[in-house]
């Protein structure tokens, strides 16, 4: 039976990309057919490492491995790139290697989608005015509504903003897009995690859930939206197009100090955040290398290690590969 078919994006060449794919390569392509999408160059400006490859053609050797390599790019030239310095031109490879290999799984070249860290800074330069890979998923792929999802073997989180200040995330709040926040994850993480009973917890915004008001009343707009979430489902358990009965229950909103430490203990399978640091914290505390960056809402699966591009190690062959290798065993996962 022939093995399920990845597309790793090499991320921003200035970056730790390039020696995450060579640290991983080998273990992914046990369990995956390869190709990867990025600039050539990425890998040109590695200092040596010992580590022998080359490219012949289309495709790149290393050790014993044959892999595809699509560069959307080619003109970028190492002279153009250098180790831990994010440029316009670094920002330009890792936006069009997105681009392109997001076509390329639509038209059936690939199953799945592993994204190694990009800069936005990097992206901004060269003129791509995205948050991040999410974004610039979604506008690739025409996909209506996407959120940003994290799991782990200790925690799941969901986030109801994304890159946003913590201001415009707290102004912003609306109970009809909170719940439909809720609904979302609970219809693709009960199929995805194989869990049509899903537990969603909702994080708190302010101390002790805003203590009956005494702390602030923004949980009464929480309140609301949880009724709103639990009410989609009593007249429509499942969805039309869903391919099981999505039973979720909704409850919180819970104060933010305490409902992680409860999701730890399996009360629930998945937190929703309000904002970025608010899920991020704990999940980048508790899981620092099993973590996964998981989209919601694209049409094929696309899994990410939840780190960046760690400029300042850039180059010194000191990145761990574990949340990579994390990645594509997510992706093989949810794929089955």
């Amino acid at each position: 039976m022939p093995l399920p078919r990845l597309a790793i994006t090499l991320g921003d060449p200035c970056g730790i990309g390039p020696e995450l794919l060579l640290k991983s390569l080998p273990e992914i392509a046990r369990k995956w057919q390869v190709r990867v999408y990025g600039s050539r160059s990425g890998l040109a400006i590695l200092p040596e490492p010992g580590i022998d490859f080359s490219f012949r053609g289309s495709k790149l050797y290393f050790q014993a491995l044959e892999v595809l390599w699509i560069d959307p790019i080619p003109e970028i030239t190492p002279n153009q790139l250098q180790p831990g310095a994010p440029s316009s031109a670094s920002g330009r490879c890792a936006c069009e290697a997105v681009k392109r290999a997001a076509l390329d799984i639509m038209s059936g070249e690939a199953d799945a989608l592993l994204t190694l860290p990009l800069s936005k800074a990097a992206a901004h330069l060269a003129g791509y005015r995205i948050q991040g890979h999410t974004e610039l998923l979604q506008e690739a792929t025409g996909s209506p509504v996407v959120r940003m999802a994290f799991l782990s073997p200790t925690l799941n989180v969901a986030l109801h903003t994304v890159h946003q200040s913590l201001r415009s995330a707290i102004e912003g709040l609306d109970a009809q897009r909170l719940a439909e926040t809720m609904i979302f994850a609970a219809k693709k993480l009960g199929i995805l995690l194989k869990a049509p009973q899903i537990k969603i917890g909702l994080c708190a915004i302010n101390p002790h859930a805003g203590e009956s008001g005494a702390f602030g009343d923004e949980e009464r707009i929480l309140e609301e939206s949880i009724e709103l979430a639990r009410a989609a489902f009593c007249t429509n358990a499942s969805g039309p197009n869903m391919p099981i009965a999505i039973q979720p229950t909704f409850s919180g909103p819970y104060p933010a100090d305490t409902i992680f430490q409860k999701a730890c203990r399996k009360e629930f399978d998945v937190v929703v955040a309000l904002f970025h640091d608010q899920g991020l914290l704990p999940i980048k505390l508790l899981e620092p290398e099993r973590a996964v960056n998981l989209t919601l809402g694209l049409p094929f699966v696309r899994v990410s290690p939840d780190h960046g591009t760690a400029f300042d190690i850039a180059g010194k062959w000191l990145a761990n590969p574990n949340n990579t290798l994390a990645a594509a065993d997510l992706a093989l996962s949810l794929l089955r």
